[in-house]
Order: C-alpha cells, then sequence, then structure tokens
C-alpha cells in the first residue's frame, strides 16, 4: 500500500479516536464535578513514563509543560484543580478521580482516611452515573453524528424496480437456487430498498425468507437457520450488489495463481471453462464452482486470444483485480434528502440498528474462523477512505462510537462495566467490594485487556506477512 495512503487512512483513525476518546472521559469528568468529586488528572492517550503535553493551574498560576517524565513538586498544592495533559501511548485515555482504584492504582492514596471530595465517598447511584456517563456520552454522540450525516448528505434508496439486470449474487447461495440475475425483491416480507437489507438481513439480523424475481415470476426461497452462519464460513460477507460489466484486468497479485499462470494486465476474460462471463459475478461464479481445482480461461490479448491454466485457490479466487464498468442500473440508486426532525429520527432508529448489527456480529468471533478474523488497529484503519472523506470519516466515527460503548460496558474488570458490576454489587448487598479484590480485579482486566490487544494487533500483523 502506497505510504500516503497509509498515512491518510492513520491520520483519520487518529483523530476519530482522540474525538471519540476526549468526549466519553468528560463523560466520566462532568458527572464527577457535579457531585463534587475532584478529578485529578484528564488525559487524551495514556503517558506511561512521560507525557507529551500537560497544563494545570496552581495557586493561581498557569503552568505548562512539554515531555516531563513526572509530575514536579511544585505542582501539587493539594488544590482541586485538574490537571490536563496528552500522552503519547494512542490506546485510549483516562480521568483520575480521587478515592477510586482505576488504572493508576494508587494505593498509597487509598492508604489514607477517605475525604468528602472522593470517589469512595459518594453515594453508590453517584458512583453509577460518574461510571456509565462515558458510556452514555458515546451512545449520544453516535446517534447525533448518524442523525447529522443524514441532514447534510442525504441518504440512498434502492429502486429494485430498475435494475434490469438483476442482481449480482455470491456464488454460494445457488445452492439454495438463488443466483446472480435474479432479483431479490424482500426478505422475510419487507421491501428492499438497499443492499444492506440483503447483506446484513441475512447476515446479522436473523431472516431467512428471500422473495425474487426471475424472468418476470415471483419466486420465495426460505434459507434454512444458521444460514448466516454458513454464508460466514464460506466468506459470503457481501451477498448481493449491483451487476458490473468485466472491463479487463486491472492488476495482477505478485507471486499470485493468475501471475504464475500467465494471465497480464489488460486481458480481458471471455470465458471460464467454455461458460461466457460477461459480468464480474460471472467470473466469480465461475471461479467459485471450480475451488481447489483447476480452470482453462480464455483471455483476449490485444487482438490474440490466449488460452490459460490455472489453479483456483479454496476460495474461488486466482489472485488478480478486475476493472469493471457499472451499468445504468446504477441509477436506480436514488439520493433522499432529509429535514432536521427526519434526519435525526433516521440517527436514532439508523443508530440503534448499527448498534444491534454491531453486537449480533459477536456470534461469528465464537468460531475458528471468526477468531482469526479479529483484527485490531489496521482493519480499524481500512475502514477509512484512501483520501480524506469527511462522510466516510463521520460514519465511521459513529460506527467506532457505538462500539467503544458497547465495549466498555461489558463487565471485565478495568473497564467501566467491571466498575458498574462492583458498585451494583455493593447497592444491591450494602457492603462495598474489599479493596482487594477491586485491586485483583483491575490487574486482571488490564491483563486480559492487554493480551486481546495483543492477539488483535497480531493478527494484523499476520494478515500482512502471509496474505
Amino acid at each position: 500500500m502506497d505510504i500516503q495512503i497509509i498515512l491518510i487512512k492513520a491520520a483519520q483513525l487518529i483523530a476519530s479516536l482522540a474525538f471519540l476518546v476526549t468526549i466519553h472521559e468528560f463523560g466520566h469528568f462532568i458527572p464527577a464535578r457535579i457531585f463534587k468529586t475532584k478529578v485529578e488528572k484528564f488525559y487524551l492517550f495514556f503517558n506511561p513514563w512521560f507525557s507529551i503535553f500537560r497544563y494545570r493551574k496552581v495557586n493561581g498560576t498557569k503552568r505548562f509543560s512539554w515531555f516531563t517524565k513526572e509530575t514536579p513538586k511544585d505542582w501539587e498544592d493539594g488544590s482541586d484543580k485538574t490537571e490536563w495533559g496528552i500522552g503519547w501511548l494512542p490506546l485510549g485515555g483516562y480521568v483520575k478521580i480521587a478515592g477510586m482504584i482505576d488504572e493508576s492504582m494508587d494505593k498509597d492514596q487509598m492508604a489514607q482516611p477517605a475525604k468528602p471530595y472522593e470517589f469512595r465517598t459518594k453515594k453508590p447511584w453517584q458512583r453509577l452515573i460518574i461510571m456509565i456517563g462515558g458510556v452514555t456520552v458515546n451512545l449520544i454522540a453516535g446517534f447525533i453524528i448518524y442523525g447529522a450525516i443524514a441532514w447534510y448528505w442525504g441518504g440512498a434508496e434502492l429502486n429494485t424496480s430498475n435494475l434490469k439486470s438483476g442482481m449480482a449474487i455470491h456464488p454460494y447461495l445457488a445452492k439454495y437456487d438463488v443466483v446472480s440475475g435474479d432479483l431479490i425483491t424482500k426478505v422475510n416480507g419487507d421491501e428492499v430498498t438497499s443492499f444492506d437489507d440483503i447483506n446484513r438481513g441475512l447476515l446479522l439480523r436473523n431472516k431467512t425468507i428471500l422473495t425474487l424475481v426471475r424472468d418476470g415470476k415471483t419466486l420465495e426461497r426460505k434459507l434454512p437457520e444458521g444460514i448466516d452462519q454458513e454464508l460466514f464460513q464460506n466468506g459470503a460477507m457481501s451477498i448481493a450488489t449491483f451487476r458490473a460489466l468485466s472491463n479487463g484486468v486491472e492488476s495482477i497479485i505478485s507471486g499470485g495463481l493468475a501471475e504464475k499462470a500467465g494471465l497480464k494486465k489488460g486481458d480481458r476474460l471471455l470465458t471460464i471453462d467454455g461458460d461466457m462471463v460477461a459480468y464480474f459475478d460471472d467470473i466469480q461464479t465461475a471461479l467459485y464452482a471450480k475451488r481447489s481445482k483447476k480452470a482453462a480461461l480464455l483471455v483476449l490479448r490485444g487482438t490474440d486470444t490466449v488460452l490459460i491454466q490455472t489453479k483456483v485457490t479454496a476460495e474461488g479466487t486466482i489472485g488478480f483485480g478486475a476493472q469493471n464498468k457499472f451499468t445504468e442500473d446504477t441509477l436506480a440508486l436514488t439520493k433522499v434528502s432529509y429535514s432536521i426532525g427526519e434526519s435525526m429520527s433516521k440517527g436514532i432508529f439508523g443508530g440503534t440498528q448499527l448498534l444491534r448489527d454491531y453486537v449480533a456480529q459477536f456470534k461469528f468471533v465464537f468460531t475458528k474462523k471468526g477468531a482469526t478474523s479479529v483484527g485490531g488497529f489496521t482493519r480499524i484503519g481500512d475502514m477509512f477512505a484512501p483520501v480524506w472523506d469527511w462522510k466516510v470519516f463521520w460514519f465511521n466515527t459513529a460506527f467506532l462510537s457505538f462500539a467503544l460503548a458497547f465495549m466498555n460496558i461489558l463487565p471485565i474488570p478495568a473497564l467501566d462495566g467491571g466498575h458498574v458490576v462492583f458498585l451494583l454489587y455493593e447497592w444491591i448487598t450494602g457492603k462495598e467490594a474489599p479493596q482487594k479484590i477491586l485491586e485483583t480485579a483491575q490487574y486482571v482486566g488490564f491483563f486480559l485487556l492487554l493480551g486481546l490487544m495483543i492477539y488483535a494487533n497480531g493478527n494484523d500483523l499476520i494478515q500482512l506477512v502471509f496474505k
């Protein structure tokens, strides 16, 4: 990948996370201050060993510090002023709330008698509000951003009756007699107004009944329960989309089967094993049928026709990128404008569905293929456009805001959800969890999250090295 593209994607990812982390921490900071709880530090990104920047008002004097290893003694005046800073490790952020077992693990403070301004002296319901503040802000932000996108850029609606060539259907569904060229008009009786209605409907929303039109006839296909796992395990993540005319080979993957077989950039595929391939999905279907076997490609090279014999991978690919030409069917997608009220409604409804889809995809994580598909910062960065696209940026930011809210509320020690569990225990039983248990849980949660982070980013590294 071009270094410029990598830097643009990385910049978008860091900007998105910086925004989300900041508002998340303000979600803790604001209720803490409302309940007169001392917030000692507010940091964007983590600062082990040293900070890039820090600011604090001490005895009426504003103090700034750059690239310092630890807080100077002259900063410690015992006031309730918060130290603001930027760390060097962009893995999140934190607020250090006095009298609370958190990532700072300030045991010396906890060993002192409790003070009125500390977290541990506040009522359980007040502490609960402080702890869920970050998640709440992320959820609200996700809905607002999603609604703002609908208001500013509008939406798009698919009119299936204008798809003259039908749809490109993933070849796996051929076993259920749903093939490219079919026009899927309804999913579980609901009209299809976007390809997501089909793709997410089958994969994430437990829908199994397709109404389709083929050669002017309306047909119904009842897919089996568990079709979502079937599709995922067989790589059918994009089930339906526009049909595109195949206009030639645009790129060849170095060291791939296509290169070894002699396929060249500019070649135009005419047939695969004697079957004509006018559309790109024809190529996908023909190669998918020859998985782990050999295929004969007849290609047009200049004015000559060349027959190429190649092996096909178990996924039904040979390693080339196609230059496709979309047809007038793309006109079936029309822009829809929303008023402010409509866009906010769209934000709430669409954002809720986006959150549900995110939660639903975790059913794939607990499978062998799903475990190897878990990615870290590289795969998250790949969500962003190779150029700075504000619409894509804000859509991904809304998605990540929902993702951060969900992940943070999980009952894992060291996350907000872990603190909530102990608070609920105290509220119900009237007894505080022992400090030793809180400290141990914090360590366990930290190492668990560290392990998950290493695993996810390790998958990214393996993908980069061996893809």
